[in-house]
């Protein structure tokens, strides 16, 4: 079992942005778990549950089915065990103290050494598709009976037995699909390409798949009917959708998107390194399997500073003082800086830079207020970050 009297550093161990330091677990935290018996390669569950009694019986559950019980009674406790024990699967609670079951779950995504153990939600909570579009692989509600129990078992034991994930590409450009294929393909990953809707269609029906990528423009029907028809299906067949499409997608498509995202998980992918991250996320890949390129391009996809390279923000504040101390901070996350001082000059650096990604807005400005300006970009058409644009 590795060493567990070291402090974790979280996702900063990956060189991505740091977060706070995780000590080791307290004494009077600590139930009767198997931590001390664990052994290498032995099976293990954590439990991240802080009603002790609820977290017994789960133990029991978890030992009668062959595995070793790990319990955490608090989130930083959890992300401790999850590092230094590396459990094949968790069983999350959301309402939990200190970190809370969201915070827990984004961090152990974040972090490539945990980020491929199978999630399963526990909770007195109803919100599914949250859960579901961080990666868990289930969700439950409390208060629960054995039959559910069972089933979440089930879910789990079927999650870590699978040594090969199914991905369906859905995509009419064989050129385009032959790319995707390249950048996805791996070792425990078994690909599936539909050059059509009727074809993926098919495929659906008599296989089950872990994950689909998606391009919305098909030949003989719109990737929404394909939506349309999976989202009619039995439940249980139901899988995460990655949409992968080289253009923004315009404001009545997302519209249309929304409509699914109860039942599907929708997710916009529209680099290399994005669709790797989110694909491997979805599968449950563990990044050393990953060949050395695509691991740099999932690092880079997880590392949050390497997103903001070669974005242009547009600075927009009336003290210059101001300005010089963004412009510093942004310059060295090799972002482009626009610098405007009230808000007509604002407008008139939009029309100089229609491809901004972001405007850092001031409120107080004479002349121009920052309310009044966000106004005027949301009502021009021809304006990034206006109500019609792209």
């Amino acid at each position: 079992m590795p060493d567990n009297s070291a402090p974790i550093q979280g996702a900063s161990a990956a060189g991505l942005a740091p977060v706070r330091p995780i000590q080791a677990p307290s004494a009077a935290s600590i139930l009767a778990d198997d931590r001390e018996k664990l052994q290498q390669g032995q099976r293990s569950i954590l439990l991240i549950e802080d009603d002790l009694n609820f977290a017994r019986i789960l133990m029991e559950m978890v030992r009668e089915r062959g595995f070793a019980a790990l319990a955490a009674a608090n989130g930083e406790d959890g992300l401790y065990l999850a590092d230094h024990c590396l459990p094949d699967a968790i069983i999350l609670d959301v309402m939990l103290p200190h970190v809370d079951g969201w915070g827990v779950m984004r961090l152990l995504k974040e972090n490539p050494r945990t980020r491929h153990i199978p999630v399963h939600f526990l909770t007195c909570l109803e919100d599914r598709q949250k859960a579901m579009s961080m990666g868990a692989i289930g969700f439950v509600t409390k208060p629960v009976d054995p039959d559910q129990l069972a089933e979440l078992f089930a879910t789990i034991e079927n999650a870590i037995s699978r040594s090969v994930r199914k991905l369906l590409i859905v995509e009419d450009d064989p050129a385009e699909s032959k790319g995707l294929v390249a950048l996805l393909e791996g070792r425990d990953v078994a690909i599936s390409v539909a050059g059509s809707g009727k074809e993926a269609m098919d495929l659906l029906s008599r296989e089950a798949f872990d994950c689909m990528v998606l391009d919305l423009g098909l030949s003989d029907m719109s990737g929404f009917d394909l939506l349309e028809h999976i989202e009619h299906e039995d439940e249980k067949r139901r899988l995460p959708v990655i949409i992968h499409s080289g253009r923004s997608l315009s404001h009545e498509e997302e519209l249309k998107l929304r409509h699914y995202t109860e039942s599907i998980i929708i997710k916009g992918a529209k680099s290399p390194e994005r669709l790797l991250n989110e694909v491997t996320l979805f599968l449950h890949q563990v990044e050393s399997s990953l060949n050395p390129e695509k691991q740099r391009m999932l690092r880079a996809s997880l590392d949050k500073e390497t997103m903001l390279e070669g974005k242009k923000v547009l600075l927009v504040d009336d003290d210059m003082r101001n300005i010089f101390s963004l412009t510093s901070i942004l310059a060295e996350k090799h972002m482009i800086v626009v610098e405007a001082e009230n808000g007509r000059e604002a407008l008139a650096r939009l029309q100089e830079h229609p491809d901004v990604d972001l405007v850092l807005m001031d409120i107080m400005m004479p002349e121009m207020d920052g309310y009044e300006t966000i106004r005027t970009i949301r009502m021009d058409p021809a304006l990034p970050g206006s109500a019609s644009s792209p």
